[in-house]
């Protein structure tokens, strides 16, 4: 079985962002250089595409590969090198595997990604490596020999157990070895290791080493030092702290090569304020290494991801709010386990129909599957929206944002296959979906209310490590649901309404105003509301659906209430689009480009504000009811619709989506930028 993602080559792509965005850099399609075998770049603008106005460069910041123990448990293989070469375009062998080990598909992305951070979780990094290891001391104890023989059940025991499920006794598993009987939270408030980890756990964290050596090498050996910079790594990692089972995961990201020894796990750091300190001990004293921490999946964390609350349980003061922010300052609003947007609730005041993409209908990790874990459907609070608001609403308070977010989205594959987002021939991404161990799926490849992820999008100078860690630094990213819109958004006082049609949109956009993730500098004296300026290209993929429309969503502080709007700005969401349900067929008109200049009539130069786009693709049929329609499932004879393909008749399940784009914000407060 052969998957391929994706559609045309680059050159057309940039070809296309060139002739609308008016970018004067050069050639961003030479070959991939040979990483690791040199610098031959002197400094910044050394590379041959380099551009002043940016460039969009596209990848996956959340890759899960064998060390990641989930991934291990369910049959992954292949290496960090692997999915280095997976994201720059070559074809790789996927579970599962026959008795050779000859593996039983093949994926291949027909785009390759302009970057990749594989991040596999730091947790179980030596537990992995003992139990899989006959030459480590460990490799035969109980633990260990449970795992190799249960490996669906030792998913479930270890994982959850290092990061932080109470009470393992309730899982539906058999012969459940000696550590279900250990404390979960030792008497110095740290999670203990495993009982082969040794006295303080120290077996482990050794072994961990091995891994976390090998990441490194990885993200050395692929990143194109040459001045093509057609490929670009990012060393990086999984804190993957779940109290409860309520998600509190970052992905950490480091900028250059220079990281810790050992990368701080929540067995030992086992809050998000433990880690920031871990880090900056281990990593921002040392020359030339510094961080950044992305929050994913806030729409699983049972209303912990966006509190206001220390550790000790204290509100955010000014100090705290401000090391969140300088710590993380991009979030995942979009990828494999769902949206994490926005919510629409029953009372919950304006009523938003595009805020149940990819709802997930539950409120942590534990999803549908034991029950008893699970604490209820998804809540506002978890929901990025509502956090953009709550910042500031903490800012009015303290005087400080902690949840100044940009945002980003990615994959979270566990097959070692980042940017592998097609709907179309979508083979599931294991980890906390539906893994395929020992045989081809019988049916759908995936929990039916999981989705094939998104991609990040960073607009830089140039690919290389630096520029584009700046980029995140300064919000200037946005998220995809997989697809490859090129989406430019500017904001300012003094934005001319002729921006679209001038031939320098971007050069005006950053010549007059502010681009995406940047804080509105405060108006001139005569300033009226503020301008807006958007600006968007379809994804020139063969398969890609025409632009629908451009929103811009707002939200706002006023008498200390929270308030939302979402303004159409261009494009015809009327426009008849739709799609044969039967065959997949689409049909109905779109647009190549969509523009606007659009100033919020609703303005206040009193109240603190954000203002986001929203561009939205035609339909197109979901992958889920793509594999329905090549399996002839008819729902209208539920006797004979196999259990493998009940998913295709859950009504709570679209069979259509409208991939789409989301920038990063931009911020308006009254007081001085």
């Amino acid at each position: 079985m052969r998957l391929v993602s994706g559609g045309v080559l680059r050159g057309t792509f940039t070809a296309l962002v060139v002739a609308m965005m008016g970018a004067c850099g050069g050639d961003t399609t030479s070959g991939v250089g040979a990483g690791g075998a040199g610098d031959a770049r002197d400094g910044p603008g050394q590379c041959l595409g380099f551009d002043a106005l940016r460039n969009p460069y596209f990848g996956d910041l959340h890759v899960h590969t064998t060390y990641s123990l989930d991934a291990n448990t369910q049959g992954t293989r292949l290496t960090p090198h692997d999915a280095y070469r997976y994201a720059r375009g070559e074809p790789l062998g996927i579970q599962p595997y026959d008795a050779d080990g000859n593996a039983l598909r093949t994926s291949q992305l027909a785009r390759p990604l302009d970057f990749a951070a594989v991040t596999d979780h730091a947790e179980l990094f030596g537990e992995v490596d003992i139990c899989t290891d006959p030459e480590l001391a460990g490799y035969d104890s109980v633990e260990c020999r449970y795992y190799r023989r249960n490996p669906q059940s030792a998913f479930t025991l270890f994982n959850l157990f290092a990061v932080g499920l109470p009470d393992l006794s309730r899982l539906p598993i058999s012969d459940l070895p000696l550590i279900t009987r250990l404390p979960l939270i030792g008497a110095d408030g740290t999670v203990p290791r495993m009982p082969f980890c040794g006295l303080g756990g120290e077996r482990c964290l050794e072994a961990a080493k091995t891994p976390w050596r090998d990441t490194q090498a990885a993200a050395e050996a692929f990143y194109d030092r040459s001045r093509d910079c057609a490929f670009t790594t990012f060393v990086g990692y999984e804190w993957t702290g779940a109290p409860l089972s309520n998600n509190l995961h970052r992905n950490v990201l480091f900028r250059s090569a220079a990281v810790p020894e050992q990368p701080p796990a929540y067995q030992e750091f086992p809050e998000p304020e433990l880690l920031w300190a871990a880090l900056d001990e281990r990593c921002r004293d040392e020359d030339g290494c510094d961080f950044l921490t992305i929050p994913h999946n806030s729409n699983l964390s049972a209303g912990l991801m966006f509190e206001t609350v220390d550790k000790d349980g204290n509100a955010y003061t000014a100090e705290v709010a401000a090391e969140r922010r300088r710590n993380e300052p991009l979030a995942e609003i979009y990828q494999h386990k769902g949206s994490s947007e926005c919510l629409n609730t029953a009372g919950a005041g304006m009523q938003d129909e595009l805020c149940g993409f990819e709802i997930l209908p539950y409120n942590n990790l534990t999803g549908d599957r034991f029950g008893g874990f699970n604490t209820g459907p998804p809540v506002p609070q978890d929901f990025l929206r509502e956090a953009l608001k709550e910042g500031l609403a903490q800012e009015a308070a303290i005087g400080e944002n902690p949840f100044r977010y940009g945002f980003i989205a990615s994959s979270d594959t566990h097959l070692a296959t980042p940017g592998l987002v097609a709907e179309d021939g979508f083979p599931g991404h294991g980890g906390a979906g539906m893994p395929a161990i020992d045989t081809l799926p019988a049916g759908l490849t995936d929990l039916v209310e999981y989705s094939p992820g998104g991609l990040a999008v960073i607009w830089a100078e140039e690919n290389t490590r630096e520029a584009l860690f700046a980029a995140m630094e300064r919000r200037e990213v946005y998220g995809t649901s997989g697809n490859r819109p090129v989406v430019r958004f500017f904001g300012g006082w003094d934005l001319p309404d002729n921006q679209c049609g001038s031939g320098d949109f971007a050069g005006i956009g950053y010549d007059r105003g502010v681009p995406m993730g940047a804080m509105l500098p405060g108006p001139p004296a005569d300033a009226g509301a503020p301008a807006f300026a958007v600006a968007a290209t379809r994804d020139p993929a063969s398969g890609a659906e025409p632009l629908q429309r451009i929103q811009i969503v707002k939200g706002w502080i006023a008498g200390g209430e929270k308030h939302e709007a979402v303004y159409e700005v261009a494009g015809d969401p009327t426009n008849g689009a739709g799609v044969d349900l039967q065959t997949c067929e689409t049909r109905g008109s779109g647009f190549a480009q969509l523009c606007s200049v659009w100033r919020d009539p609703d303005f206040d130069p009193q109240q603190r504000a954000f203002y986001y786009a929203r561009v939205v693709e035609n339909p197109s049929c979901r992958w889920s009811h793509r594999q329905c329609v090549a399996a002839g499932i008819d729902c209208a004879d539920p006797d004979g619709v196999p259990d493998a393909y009940a998913g295709c008749c859950d009504a709570s399940i679209p069979d259509t989506i409208q991939e789409r784009a989301w920038t990063s914000p931009i911020w308006y407060r009254p007081e001085p930028s």
